[in-house]
């Protein structure tokens, strides 16, 4: 279990206690989700086209920060001892990621075929994105699994005890 609170590499995954996957993930859940409420609002404005090249730019902007989290993510995978739950879950985690990726690298090259029509953005790609969008939040459970139930690079019980110890404070006769 220690094994896996412990960083492969600090410099690439982040050093104990502060992994640097979960911040990364932010960026992928932001640029996706934005990009999903570009394409509805692309239905329901006057003038769409400036909303659905945006969706395009937050595809890309997604699948170039989904990149960068895979490696924090997969180093963090490799510090997980093998024929455990833990990596069990980790790899179905990561399997079910390189999938959404890889939907959204094709719903960005789709989109970019037509890139420039003034339209709104076809309920193909915008359905493509929903179900991408959906996945991403079952292996977000996922992730969170790894890390609030399993602890994987989550500081020792014992560690984070020294956030609920009262400060000492200093009485004013000393």
């Amino acid at each position: 279990m220690q094994q896996a609170k412990r960083p492969v590499s600090a410099a690439l995954a982040g050093p104990y206690g502060h992994p640097f996957h979960p911040i990364l993930v932010t960026v992928p859940i932001g640029a996706w989700v934005a990009s999903l409420v570009f394409d509805i609002a692309s239905h329901i404005v006057g003038n769409p086209g400036f909303l659905t090249q945006g969706s395009v730019w937050l595809i890309a902007i997604g699948v170039i920060g989904a990149l960068l989290a895979a490696v924090a993510g997969f180093l963090d995978l490799l510090a997980i001892p093998t024929g455990t739950r833990a990596f069990r879950t980790g790899l179905i985690h990561m399997s079910l990621n390189l999938v959404i990726v890889g939907a959204y690298i094709g719903n960005f090259f789709w989109r970019y075929a037509g890139y420039g029509h003034p339209g709104s953005v076809a309920i193909g790609q915008l359905v493509l994105s929903a179900v991408s969008l959906a996945a991403l939040a079952v292996s977000g459970y996922l992730g969170g699994k790894l890390a609030y139930r399993y602890g994987v690079r989550v500081a020792e019980e014992t560690t984070q005890t020294e956030g609920y110890r009262p400060r000492h404070r200093p009485s004013l006769s000393s």
